[in-house]
């Protein structure tokens, strides 16, 4: 659904209704107490149950999960009927967690991180109606990557848009529609392929159709010219290369260095009747994070991800990038790049509640959610951060991979635009495109 949620506010009330909102998110209060904002760890106890139906998108973030359920993490924390379910796309994940296992759908799973917001408060749900879903972890940093097609190869697009921009105009003008592909409204890769055009003076929303399409129908829809550019996961990227079809232009690390991406998230009812089994997930995803995380193990975890059960992709199309070997396919070629994808390292999966105020603020930017959001109040029913740091804790992971504060701080974007989650109302009135609800 991409049904906008209507403010019934004029255009100065919107604005009122966005500083007053956006004020709220920010401040010291939000990011610098630890103690958790209404919620009670519970206490390691029995399971309440040793099953949960989880599912996940076949891209190399989903790895956790895959390892959590290959290298027997789940069993060894108790959970030995956990269902690992691939899923056709992210709004396919998005019913099932809205119908939950009760009536054959899911109880969490492998998200884009927004995804849990945009549940939660209706935005992007059947008749606007709410799930109430709890964001347990980060599964990644970075990792996405942005491509274009081979008609556009002499052009070597990378962050600078100049040329690209005018390519697009010249074969619009000459009656063709141009076409940028993303897999969800509001998902990540919508916010950094929408992120990179505005910064180079491309209107996501009049210059060029927006379209959804599943992650892994990325490459077959490049192939028969559905779209010019797109933004997903890997192994996508690599097989477009591979194929010979278009290359790559970024890896969204570029646009924004160490971004958070996916989540694991759950339905806040599993989590509420089930806190020790929930636990034991998160552990057992945090343990599959630090395998994944070691240089040592991304083969191996590559060769997970190839099998039919998971991603069912080539190895060669998998083991490069999760390496951190990046050839673009235009003679740049990165080694051990800064820019790959990150599991555990750098407290990745750590969901920092600074982030989550960016996503909601690029969705009030593009009209997804209502400018009078109660941002603060969302976060604290979504983010259980806390969970997390009560699931580390038993882990015994070490203190130094524990963030002090739930802020990450100022956020500096490759255009040199800067995120300061305590005036977050600063960086939106920095931005020249826009597209307010």
């Amino acid at each position: 659904m991409t049904k906008k949620m209507s403010v019934p506010v004029d255009a100065a009330g919107r604005r009122h209704f966005l500083k007053a909102s956006l004020a709220a998110a920010g401040g010291a209060a939000l990011w610098s107490s630890l103690p958790s904002l209404g919620w009670t760890a519970e206490s390691t106890g029995p399971l309440e149950t040793r099953s949960a139906k989880l599912g996940f998108i076949a891209l190399t973030d989903a790895a956790p999960l895959f390892v959590a359920d290959e290298k027997g993490f789940f069993a060894r924390h108790g959970m030995t009927e956990v269902q690992v379910l691939k899923q056709s796309s992210w709004g396919t994940t998005r019913d099932n967690l809205v119908l939950g296992s009760a009536s054959n759908g899911i109880d969490g799973a492998h998200i884009l991180s927004s995804m849990p917001y945009l549940i939660s408060s209706g935005a992007m749900t059947a008749n606007n109606v709410p799930t109430p879903m709890y964001t347990l972890a980060r599964l990644n940093l970075a990792g996405q990557c942005i491509s274009v097609g081979k008609e556009y190869q002499e052009l070597k697009v990378g962050l600078d848009l100049a040329e690209f921009r005018q390519a697009l105009a010249a074969k619009q003008a000459g009656g063709q529609q141009v076409k940028a592909a993303m897999t969800f409204p509001g998902g990540t890769h919508d916010l950094w392929i929408r992120y990179w055009m505005a910064a180079g003076g491309i209107d996501p929303n009049q210059d060029i159709a927006t379209i959804v399409v599943p992650p892994a129908q990325m490459v077959a829809n490049m192939k028969v010219g559905s779209m010019d550019t797109f933004c997903v996961c890997e192994p996508w990227n690599e097989q477009l290369i591979h194929q010979g079809i278009g290359y790559t232009a970024n890896t969204t690390g570029e646009l924004w260095h160490n971004h958070p991406e996916k989540a694991f998230a759950m339905r806040a009812d599993y989590v509420d009747q089930h806190p020790n089994a929930t636990k034991a997930l998160l552990k057992a995803i945090m343990e599959a994070q630090i395998f994944c995380e070691q240089p040592e193990n991304r083969e191996e975890v590559a060769q997970i991800c190839a099998k039919r059960r998971w991603i069912n992709a080539p190895f060669k199309d998998i083991i490069n990038r999760m390496q951190g070997h990046f050839d673009y396919g235009t003679g740049r070629i990165v080694e051990n790049s800064p820019h790959q994808m990150r599991y555990w390292k750098d407290q990745a999966s750590y969901p920092f509640q600074s982030h989550d105020l960016w996503f909601l603020v690029e969705n009030m930017r593009w009209g997804y959610l209502p400018t009078d959001l109660d941002t603060q109040a969302l976060i604290a029913r979504v983010n259980r951060e806390d969970l997390w740091r009560t699931a580390a804790a038993e882990l015994g992971v070490d203190k130094a991979d524990i963030p002090a504060s739930r802020s990450r701080g100022i956020e500096t974007f490759f255009d040199g635009k800067r995120f300061d989650p305590e005036n977050p109302m600063a960086y939106l009135d920095s931005l020249a495109i826009k597209t307010l609800a």
